[in-house]
């Protein structure tokens, strides 16, 4: 199946709305990640990416028509409402089981600590596990960058694994954090003693395709 007719189009929270990217969010992108802060939180490469690479990333993973990114946008009434802050996605979504990886970057920072990442996150899972009917979602984060790994615990994600020493950064190495949440865990937050179907597999062929490499 194709992802748009699965992968939505909006999500709408209380602090923020998820849409589909537009090629005219380039310019966000060209601006985020030429920022060494930025860098720094979400790159392996010491550095900000090339403008290059910029741009092939934005053509392959933003608004392809494979891609599963939606970018983020305030929602809260004034002036800054409708602000695009930041993209999230999906990658390496596995219909067969029922398995993806979350990624977010808001990369206006003057926005950070305000909740709207962890909000955009929470979106995300809720159409994750309501909708598509996955099973885990899984991430990984740097060491340092506390604040996404707060954003993370509070939305039901829990650390599994280390590995250790994996980045250089600051002068020193720090881990890479890998964690995790699953449908069992986001139905007990919402205080569903069980997940739907006594736990069963809610995923098919017809929800979800059995593999997307991003």
């Amino acid at each position: 199946m194709h992802p748009r007719t699965w992968f939505p189009d909006r999500l709408v929270g209380r602090l923020v709305v998820l849409r589909r990217h537009v090629p005219s969010n380039l310019a966000a992108f060209r601006r985020w990640y030429s920022d060494p802060e930025i860098a720094r939180l979400t790159r392996y490469q010491d550095g900000p990416m090339h403008p290059a690479e910029i741009e092939r990333f934005f053509a392959a993973r933003v608004v392809s028509p494979d891609s599963l990114a939606l970018a983020v946008h305030l929602r809260t009434p004034g002036q800054e409402a409708g602000r695009l802050i930041g993209s999230c996605a999906f990658s390496q979504l596995d219909g067969d089981n029922g398995s993806a990886l979350y990624h977010i970057t808001l990369g206006e920072k003057d926005t950070w600590g305000h909740g709207y990442g962890t909000e955009a996150t929470e979106l995300m899972l809720e159409h994750a596990f309501e909708v598509l009917g996955l099973h885990r979602i899984a991430l990984s984060v740097f060491e340092f960058n506390q604040r996404a790994v707060q954003s993370y615990l509070k939305v039901g994600f829990a650390i599994e694994g280390r590995a250790r020493d994996a980045i250089w950064r600051d002068g020193r190495y720090w881990d890479e954090i890998s964690m995790s949440v699953l449908d069992s865990d986001w139905q007990r937050r919402r205080g569903r003693e069980q997940p739907r179907e006594g736990g069963a597999r809610r995923t098919s062929s017809e929800q979800v395709p059995a593999r997307i490499d991003h």
